[in-house]
């Protein structure tokens, strides 16, 4: 009581553990010893009480995904079942998991892999740390936190308070937290737009690894797209074109496998984003596509990846459309898209043109051209025309795939 919390003396550790613990009710069992936790102060000797809860929760925690490789046998772990399934693949958590629960739990694993009971020499094969969601603050005319739900803005772009109609001061945007009240109900957000938009949004705005700002018109747009992509299961079933073009059809057969060439190999790296960007320019093709005659066979061929492919973000959407397609089965379990390599190559390439070191336009050429070829395509653009014309062309640099700089 005088002293505080105070370290226990060198010569006192290690301190034994009672061998009566009573586990019959949830709970600490040292914090429920009638006898253990009672000793006396190291520095005053009166009476004192010894710290009961020993570990953190992250210590707690560090060896648990042992456990989920067999969670129904009766041993803390299985050898055979760990040894298959370890490592993770990849792990997902805040900036702190980096720190503390990655360490332990690569102690624990080496520890356990030194005795014999694991081969796998890291828990995880790779960990991605994920942004905070921030949120705008808000504070009273008494220095109080508010909650977005309590303020509204005005046409003026000013913040009130709405139960008394008193200004409210417009914050810093922070990360989400109880104590500065910047948090969203996620309820009214289900209750609004439905989860597969909530998690749509989330993903979309920006990269995984970075923070990013809540911004309910962001949120609207991707309850928009996904209503979209409904509205279009009986737009593509009712499609039925009249002697379709055999030529664009085989044009948009290969913007379908490089789009999910693209969209594969782009979520390998995470790039979730940029994954949905992706989504979108293809079912904006998809729109395209059948209002220049397509034949049904190419659109159908590309909505059906497209269902697959957006069911990791819009599981339940994605559900309903591939039901509305009338395919067997689940979405879940169908397998994901494979493209053709020779289709979805790229045959033709797009390169920037400078004069002087200014933009005048770009040029679309085979991907195999010649340099003297891609030389006379970037000079026969009329803006280059127009800045050449009459002038000496001192020299043109092609850098590869990329740019045509021209010299005058």
């Amino acid at each position: 009581d005088d002293c505080g919390t105070v370290p226990e003396r060198q010569e006192n550790l290690p301190l034994t553990l009672p061998d009566d613990p009573d586990f019959s009710t949830p709970g600490n069992p040292l914090d429920r010893h009638p006898t253990w936790k009672h000793t006396h102060c190291p520095s005053c000797g009166k009476k004192a009480l010894r710290e009961t809860d020993t570990f953190d929760t992250f210590f707690e925690s560090s060896w648990y995904f042992l456990r989920f490789t067999n969670p129904h046998s009766s041993k803390p772990l299985e050898t055979e079942a760990a040894n298959r399934l370890m490592p993770v693949d990849c792990y997902i958590g805040g900036v702190e998991h980096a720190v503390l629960h990655l360490l332990y739990s690569r102690f624990f694993t080496k520890v356990l892999r030194d005795l014999g009971y694991v081969q796998a020499d890291e828990p995880f094969a790779e960990l991605l740390t994920q942004g905070m969601v921030c949120h705008e603050t808000y504070t009273s005319n008494e220095g109080k936190w508010l909650y977005p739900d309590e303020v509204v803005r005005e046409k003026d772009g000013s913040y009130i308070r709405i139960s008394d109609k008193s200004p409210v001061k417009l914050g810093r945007s922070e990360k989400m937290s109880k104590s500065k009240k910047n948090l969203v109900d996620p309820l009214t957000i289900l209750d609004s737009y439905g989860a597969d938009a909530a998690r749509l949004f989330v993903l979309s705005d920006t990269p995984y690894d970075r923070d990013f700002d809540w911004n309910e018109d962001s949120l609207d747009g991707a309850w928009r797209y996904l209503s979209k992509l409904f509205r279009l299961v009986d737009t593509v079933k009712n499609y039925t074109p009249q002697n379709p073009d055999q030529d664009l059809s085989v044009k948009f057969e290969k913007i379908t496998h490089k789009a999910i060439k693209n969209i594969t190999e782009t979520l390998e790296r995470h790039g979730f984003n940029k994954v949905i960007a992706l989504h979108r320019e293809l079912t904006r093709d998809l729109e395209e596509a059948m209002q220049k005659n397509v034949s049904k066979e190419a659109i159908l061929n590309a909505f059906k990846p497209l269902t697959i492919m957006i069911a990791p973000f819009a599981p339940h959407l994605a559900s309903e459309m591939y039901e509305g397609l009338g395919y067997e089965g689940f979405v879940h379990d169908a397998a994901w898209p494979i493209f053709n390599p020779q289709l979805a190559a790229e045959n033709e390439i797009e390169m920037a043109v400078q004069v002087n070191g200014k933009l005048r336009g770009t040029i679309v050429i085979p991907v195999d051209a010649q340099e003297e070829t891609i030389k006379q395509a970037a000079l026969a653009l009329p803006s280059v025309l127009r800045d050449t014309e009459g002038k000496a062309i001192k020299k043109i640099i092609v850098v590869p795939k990329k740019i045509v700089s021209i010299v005058v």
